[in-house]
């Protein structure tokens, strides 16, 4: 259910706020646990492990349905870029723009019982996507003079497991990144949605908007993108463009990897990495992923050491 906000600016439909739920306690990559775990994120001074970014894409759904119609789960894009942690417990509502024309891009964002701002961003729909979030966050970028964590990587990259092939099942493991199933995630998921079982125009059950970062992580391994760790990342932006969806539960894909850019801030690395996903059978493109990645300086132990050796001014 959502409601209309009136006020100075554009009227805007608000959602009902949730529980949004940790599904990543357990998470493992690089040989040890994620920024998910209560005592990782302690040890790196976050008040509690925070829920991951995707997660909130789910609120969304139900709303931008609203927004655009079924074209949303064929053509929709939302592109956010991610402002704050949520920790389980807090209660999270979103915001989508109401537009006069389904061509227009909206403004999306979501925040706490406080308000605290939790994410910002864009939906749209295509094939006239528009300027997007990370779009416009792209276009800001600064190039490093010197990457220490991401040293070893560059801009125009292609993965070496081009192309990776990934399905998820109902109730496949999806593995060490993301330690559950979609089953198990539909029963925990913030915003059901009636599309996301086979009872919908397309006869076969929806992927939900925030599984399909799960599902271009899954053989993200297979990437050959060599990093220094280990260390700790936590992501900070992504954008999810659907060009010929549904992706579809039970269903084979193809991904193409590449890095797009490269940037650091004060207290992290980052690296944007697009996905294209194909599907097997026609290698029809139908959708593409975005997600903007930032590693912690201070998580790296030999990161002083490696800045100093390459010549990196860590008074800047």
């Amino acid at each position: 259910m959502s409601d209309i906000q009136q006020g100075d600016g554009p009227q805007m439909l608000v959602g009902e706020f949730r529980h949004p739920r940790q599904m990543l306690g357990h998470q493992e990559y690089d040989g040890h646990l994620s920024i998910h775990d209560d005592k990782m994120a302690a040890d790196l001074g976050f008040a509690g492990a925070p829920i991951e970014g995707p997660t909130h894409f789910s609120q969304f759904v139900p709303l931008l349905h609203e927004v655009f119609g079924d074209a949303w789960f064929e053509r929709g894009c939302i592109s956010a870029h991610y402002q704050t942690m949520v920790v389980e417990g807090e209660e999270v509502r979103v915001m989508v723009e109401q537009v006069s024309d389904v061509n227009q891009l909206a403004r999306i964002s979501a925040e706490k019982r406080d308000g605290t701002p939790v994410l910002t961003g864009t939906a749209s729909l295509g094939p006239d996507y528009g300027d997007t979030e990370l779009d416009v966050r792209r276009g800001r970028l600064r190039p490093s003079e010197q990457l220490v964590i991401l040293s070893d990587v560059e801009v125009g990259q292609l993965g070496a497991g081009n192309p990776e092939q990934a399905s998820m099942a109902m109730d496949q493991h999806m593995g060490d990144m993301y330690p559950f199933s979609l089953a198990q995630k539909l029963q925990k998921i913030t915003e059901n949605h009636a599309y996301y079982s086979a009872d919908n125009p397309w006869g076969k059950a929806v992927m939900p908007l925030e599984m399909i970062s799960v599902l271009t992580q899954y053989t993200s391994g297979q990437s050959g993108y060599r990093t220094k760790g280990p260390a700790v990342g936590l992501f900070a932006g992504q954008e999810i463009k659907m060009i010929n969806g549904p992706l579809f539960v039970d269903h084979e894909y193809l991904l193409e990897r590449q890095i797009i850019a490269l940037s650091e801030s004060r207290r992290t690395e980052s690296n944007w990495i697009m996905t294209r996903v194909y599907d097997a059978e026609t290698k029809v493109l139908v959708a593409e992923v975005i997600l903007n990645s930032a590693t912690l300086k201070d998580s790296y132990a030999k990161y002083a050491e490696e800045a100093q050796a390459l010549g990196k001014d860590l008074s800047a």
